[in-house]
């Protein structure tokens, strides 16, 4: 035979070769008639050809011979119409069978198909929603052909090939056969499709048959077959060009319709759910008992939307007690065990309450009534939340009356809806396909994968909003499996081949790069099936408790990993039967097991095709959910307040109730999914960090920079950068070099503040030379206190401006350029720093230094209203604080002085400033007639405007504290190294803080602290009236002394003169006793009286503490010293000690005999305050405790000067006055003793105040025996007074005071 006619033979013979070599053959007879006739490689071509006719003939042949005797099941209706279809088949590539359930469509159609012949060049793919299906579907067709299952009759599921080369029809789900698409994207190894309960339109089998119709045209050999129930069948003619249609009835009784709307109506079913139902199932008992109904007994479906609406119903119907019925709840999550309790036998009527898990997926037995509640939960993808929502909705016409159809299958039914017929005919015909209410991603990267072209082009039976299209990418562009053109990216690429959901796979591929693929696919695998985990109604607490052994603490995703281990080490132990029960006990379906298994290993597999490695090491939490979280990235949220979270895209989120977290969540958390029912919630959920997202969503996050500014160490531009993933803040104010993402803006910054306001670090001269111009401006402005002398910044900016090039983003950049450049191209002129507008500026009238007693204390001028350090400052060191002139300070600076008038003169009460006006006028007489000196500046004024006008204005009027704080001279108080301790206007407030410092840094000086030592006898050096310490760089003088330390004394030096003097005086006093210690202890033992007196002590203190009073103040009245004349050498110490010697004992003698008559005198009015007293009579009684307390107490002797030590027995006497009145007491006697109160109070709060910062005042002192003058000349004037005495003289005593 000749190779023409060989190849001729072959081309006209190859509807008798298998599809699959078809075009192999093809191909390879169209490459040989291409060569000549006599060409080796045609002979080598030729063999090739003949020896693949030969196999597929011989393949097609024995297909042939395999088929059985075929017999149709004769009572279903699709077998009366077995010869129509195999005509309209053989006639029509696709044809459309319509039938309800029952018909016999499923198992009898793929029967049809062998007899017309088909199945014998390829298989009959027979593609089924569901795996169980595909499995008993296969079963049932081999059973009715006689064949073993797996021959000539298989089935193939995810995790499951039960097929051979012998096999004829194949059962499949509708994925399985998508995912051949991939690797035979022409089905050659099928003749015949046949897509299965297309009604229901799921994902899948929308998109098979846009795919199929797109195939046909290149396949003209491929038959395909829709079938589906009676539902918008037309729709499925219509996509396939109008295919031919064939309606088989189906095998069904007659249903009675009743609508019973829920309603307030008392007459009308209850307007709750459960109650409705249990309505519904009271009047199907009393139709039964009226014999209307077609059954007795019959049991009942109810379909209800949720597993909520479940329970609330059983429990209804459970408080009922309806005799002899038996509830049974059904939905999806139950276990298989549980699930199975409605195929078992039963007495009396059984009510299954059930989601619409029994509409299609479960056919309930026994059942001749339905109670149709009209609700489902539907699950709809919203493209604006972008989370899958499972609303509660009326269901279509079509969900209606296949629920209804439930309760005709073995009989006559009767089927209550819980709503209107007027609703029912206003739902629409059909549920939404999937398509239109899912996340279309895995279908888009199928598509691309397969390279289909467009979504928008592709022939979906109803196209999908092009919102979800934009969605799908979205989620995709999320998983970086597209790039910005939406074309596959290489993670795209490997994310097509894992057979996963798209967000799963991504955790996957993430896993691998993080070396923790291990975990990662357990995680993943769990997450692709249904949770194993059972929770039966009746045992929630039980299988709460055995749940709970593998819950991590952080991760609900680890909980899955620790139920693998778990699971696994039992696993490997245990017998099939013993594993089953191990599962039962722990509360874990068995079957899901099994499956999470099976998709661990097809990943497994998968992984290795892609060349992922699995880690050696257990990965750590971070690794975990780094890759977890990136599959999931619009699925993190962050806590915003008590239970709610801040989830992407703005939504707002909680916990589910099954986690971990539920009581208390993390700050950030990553959900496996967010799914909207009653809330929005977040399901399976781990705590994260917002920093390992960074990496993962490079391409997604959203950069806000704010504050762009020059940082000076860096010499750089910086901003703060806010990264947001879908609105939420993973990094916040982080600082980045803002140069690169403005350089613009950036070279702006970098002038304005390195250069024009003085930031740059930097050697260079000009820096120097142009900083040191602006300082002296800046400094003239501010003693001036005006901002008008220099240029203003942006002449400067525009200075620099000119000189830089555009590239100088940066201080590297800068100094570069700068090397380049002539040393003076960037120097200031002077001229040019100085305003047109500054004029009649006299630089005298501001001086550097504020000087006097020798000291030059630095001043520092600001203007800067508001700030604390407006004004003058005096940098004064703590020693010399206490020695400023506060007369003279009062004049400031003569540039202010003008100014400082003028607000004194304005801030007068208005009874006065009407003698001074207009007050210009006055101002410039001031400022012509005064000079500075140590009179305060306001008595200095008053004393002219005196004698201008000859009205005087008092000390308490004028507004020294109120007028602004910039007229007032403001101190820093510095120690020895120049540091701040305390600032302020008040030079009281800082004495305390500046003495204590001063003094310390005294006792640290090393010469005084050889001399520190306490001594008892003069072991000093001589005591010069002051000494000159160096502070902070100036020259300050202290004042030394011999401090009293009681057991012995010191040498201090102090900072004011009046206070060591003060001190050096008791010190000496101290030293004496010292000395004199012998003829004191003499003078102890005859104390005139003394007994007697230290009982009458005994209240105030021990006998031999009033011994020591009375010697000591003994010494201070034998030793008299005159101020100005202290000892203050041991020489001068010794004369004086020798001058009075003799005089000591007198002395004690006299104090002695004084005491005893005090404390006697004291201890008379005292007795007078005990008994009872009328209320009246409390409050004075209680004002002469206090004085009497206020004159004796412990030291008081030493404490009393002597001039007004001998005044207490007058006080004591005025005392007992008071108390033995016989007018009785004056009624205006409260109000004296308030006044009283007030002015002993002021008193101990400023003597406080003295001791505090180291003062003395004699005129305090003065004020404190003028108060007792003045209670005499209130309560006993028969005693006579020292000097006149009042209030008002009382008053203008502690202005005297206050004015030191």
């Amino acid at each position: 035979m000749s190779t023409l006619v060989h190849i001729k033979d072959v081309l006209s013979s190859l509807d008798q070769c298998l599809v699959k070599d078809r075009h192999v053959l093809r191909s390879l007879c169209k490459k040989a008639k291409a060569l000549p006739a006599g060409d080796a490689s045609r002979a080598k071509l030729d063999k090739q050809i003949a020896d693949r006719f030969a196999q597929s003939t011989h393949k097609f042949a024995t297909r042939q011979k395999q088929v059985p005797a075929i017999t149709l099941v004769a009572d279903l209706p699709v077998s009366e119409q077995g010869d129509e279809i195999r005509r309209v088949l053989d006639s029509h590539q696709v044809v459309v069978i319509a039938g309800e359930t029952g018909s016999g469509k499923t198992t009898q159609i793929p029967k049809l198909c062998l007899l017309a012949g088909r199945g014998l060049s390829g298989l009959i793919g027979h593609t089924q929603p569901r795996r169980l299906a595909a499995r008993a579907v296969a079963e049932r067709i081999a059973q009715e052909l006689n064949t073993p299952l797996g021959g000539l009759v298989g089935y193939q599921v995810r995790f499951s090939d039960q097929s051979s080369e012998q096999t004829l029809i194949k059962l499949m789900t509708d994925g399985i056969l998508l995912n051949e698409i991939q690797q035979d994207p022409y089905l050659n190894r099928y003749d015949t499709l046949i897509i299965d309960e297309a009604h229901e339109r799921s994902l899948n089998i929308d998109f098979l048959l846009g795919y199929i119709k797109q195939l046909l045209p290149r396949r003209p050999d491929l038959k395909v077959i829709i079938t589906s129930a009676t539902i918008d069948v037309d729709r499925f003619s219509r996509h396939f060009n109008d295919a031919p249609v064939i309606e088989v009835s189906g095998r069904s009784h007659p249903v009675d319709l009743l609508y019973r709307p829920m309603s307030a109506e008392e007459e009308d079913y209850s307007a709750d759910l459960p109650g409705a139902i249990l309505d519904a199932v009271n009047e199907i008992d009393q139709l039964e008992r009226a014999g209307q109904t077609h059954a007795r007994g019959g049991d009942i479906l109810v379909f209800l939307p949720g597993e909520r609406e479940i329970r609330e119903a059983f429990t209804i119907l459970k408080r009922a007690d309806l005799r002899g019925t038996e509830l049974l709840p059904l939905y999806a999550r139950l276990s298989n065990s549980e699930q199975q309790r409605i195929f078992s036998g039963h007495s009396g009527r059984r009510i299954v309450l059930s989601t619409n898990v029994a509409e299609t997926s479960l056919t309930v037995p026994g059942i001749h009534y339905v109670i149709d509640s009209g609700l489902a939960r539907i699950s709809r993808y919203s493209y604006r939340s972008k989370i899958q929502r499972l609303p509660i909705e009326p269901v279509a016409q079509a969900s209606a009356n296949q629920r209804a159809g439930r309760c005709g299958r073995i009989a006559p039914g009767l089927c209550i809806r819980l709503f209107s017929e007027e609703d029912y005919n206003a739902r629409p015909g059909f549920t939404d396909p999937e398509i239109l209410r899912t996340n279309l991603a895995s279908v888009i990267l199928q598509m691309l994968h397969m390279r289909l072209g467009l979504v928008e082009d592709f022939p979906f039976l109803e196209a999908p909003d092009q919102r979800m299209i934009k969605d799908g990418y979205t989620l995709l562009n999320e998983l970086a499996a597209v790039d910005e053109r939406g074309t596959l990216s290489a993670i795209g690429k490997e994310l097509a081949r894992l057979p996963v959901d798209p967000r799963i796979g991504r955790m996957v591929i993430a896993a691998n790069q993080h070396k923790a693929l291990n975990e990662v696919l357990i995680i993943a695998s769990a997450l692709s099936v249904p949770d194993p985990r059972e929770r039966p109604q009746e045992k929630q607490q039980a299988s709460a408790e055995k749940h709970a052994q593998d819950k991590d603490k952080d991760s609900d995703f680890l909980a899955f990993l620790n139920l693998w281990q778990r699971y696994e080490g039992h696993r490997q132990e245990l017998s099939e039967n013993k594993l089953r029960k191990f599962c039962k006990e722990q509360f874990l379906n068995y079957l899901r097991m099994r499956e999470w298994r099976d998709i661990h290993r097809q990943l497994h597999l998968m992984c290795k095709e892609l060349g992922f490695k699995l880690n050696q090491e257990p990965a750590g939490y971070e690794s975990i959910h780094r890759a977890l979280a990136s599959g999931l990235l619009s699925h993190i949220a962050n806590h915003k307040e008590e239970r709610t979270y801040n989830a992407a895209r703005g939504r707002a989120c909680m916990i589910h109730p099954s986690s971990v977290h539920a009581r208390r969540g993390p700050k950030w958390l990553v959900a496996a999914e967010l799914v909207e029912t009653s809330a929005v919630f977040a399901r399976v959920v781990a705590k994260i960090e917002p920093a390992w997202l960074e990496t993962l969503a490079l391409h997604l996050v959203k950069r806000n920079y704010s504050e762009p500014h020059y940082e000076k160490k860096a010499g750089q531009v910086t901003a703060l950068e806010t990264l947001l993933l879908y609105g939420l803040p993973i990094v916040v104010n982080r600082t980045v070099q803002f140069g690169r993402i403005d350089p613009v803006l950036s070279r702006e910054l970098f002038i304005r503040a390195a250069l024009v306001e003085g930031e740059l670090v930097t050697r260079a001269p000009f820096f120097k030379y142009n900083q040191g111009l602006l300082e002296a401006v800046l400094d003239l402005e501010d003693k001036a206190r005006r901002k008008d002398i220099l240029v203003d910044e942006e002449t400067l900016f525009q200075f620099y401006d000119e000189k830089i090039p555009a590239d100088i983003v940066n201080s590297v950049g800068f100094h570069a350029w700068l090397k380049k450049q002539p040393q003076d191209s960037l120097n200031f002129d002077p001229d040019f720093l100085i305003s047109d507008r500054s004029t009649g500026i006299n630089r005298n009238a501001f001086p550097d230094t504020f000087s006097f007693q020798g000291m030059s204390l630095p001043l520092d001028y600001r203007f800067e209203p508001g700030h604390p350090a407006d004004g003058v400052t005096i940098k004064v060191p703590a020693a010399a604080l206490s020695q400023l002139p506060e007369g003279r300070l009062q004049w400031l600076v003569p540039g202010l002085l003008k100014e400082k008038i003028t607000a004194l003169l304005k801030g007068l009460p208005k009874s006065y400033r009407k003698n001074f006006v207009p007050v210009p006028n006055y101002v410039e007489a001031l400022m012509a007639s005064l000079a500075p000196s140590d009179v305060a500046l306001h008595k200095a004024m008053a004393e002219k405007l005196f004698r201008m006008t000859g009205v005087r204005v008092p000390d308490d009027q004028w507004p020294i504290e109120s007028i602004g704080e910039h007229l007032q001279y403001r101190f820093e108080v510095v120690d020895d190294s120049g540091k701040v301790i305390t600032q302020g206007r008040n030079i009281e407030q800082m004495l305390r803080p500046a003495n204590e410092t001063a003094q310390q840094q005294a006792k640290q000086s090393s010469v005084q602290a050889a001399q520190m030592q306490s001594a008892t006898t003069w072991q000093f050096d001589d005591l010069p009236e002051f000494e000159l310490r160096r502070q902070a760089g100036i020259e300050v003088k202290m004042y030394p002394a011999l401090v009293d330390k009681v057991n012995s004394v010191t040498r201090e030096s102090f900072t004011g003169a009046r206070w060591s003097s003060e001190q050096h005086k008791l010190g000496l006093w101290r030293l004496a006793s010292f000395y004199w210690q012998e003829p004191l202890t003499y003078l102890a033992k005859r104390l005139p009286q003394f007994s007697e007196s230290a009982l009458l002590f005994a209240p105030y203190g021990k006998a031999d503490s009033l011994k020591q009073d009375i010697l000591m103040a003994a010494v201070r009245l034998s030793l008299p010293l005159v101020a100005g004349s202290y000892p203050r050498t041991e020489a001068d110490f010794k004369a004086w000690l020798e001058r009075h010697r003799g005089e000591l004992v007198a002395c004690g003698e006299r104090v002695a005999r004084q005491a005893h008559a005090i404390l006697l005198a004291h201890h008379q009015v005292r007795k007078q305050l005990k008994g009872k007293i009328s209320f009246a009579a409390a409050f004075i009684y209680a004002d002469v405790a206090g004085q009497l307390n206020q004159l004796v107490y412990p030291n008081f002797l030493t404490q009393t000067a002597p001039t007004w030590r001998d005044q207490l027995i007058r006080y004591l006497q005025a005392a007992d006055k008071r108390l033995n009145r016989s007018a009785g007491i004056p009624a205006a006697e409260n109000m004296v003793v308030d006044e009283l109160h007030k002015c002993w109070q002021r008193y101990v709060d400023r003597q406080k105040s003295m001791n505090e910062t180291q003062q003395f005042s004699a005129e305090l002192m003065e004020y404190r025996w003028m108060m007792e003058e003045y209670r005499v000349s209130l309560f006993a004037q028969t005693l006579g007074t020292r000097f006149p005495i009042s209030a008002k003289r009382l008053d203008k005593q502690w202005h005297k005071v206050i004015a030191e």
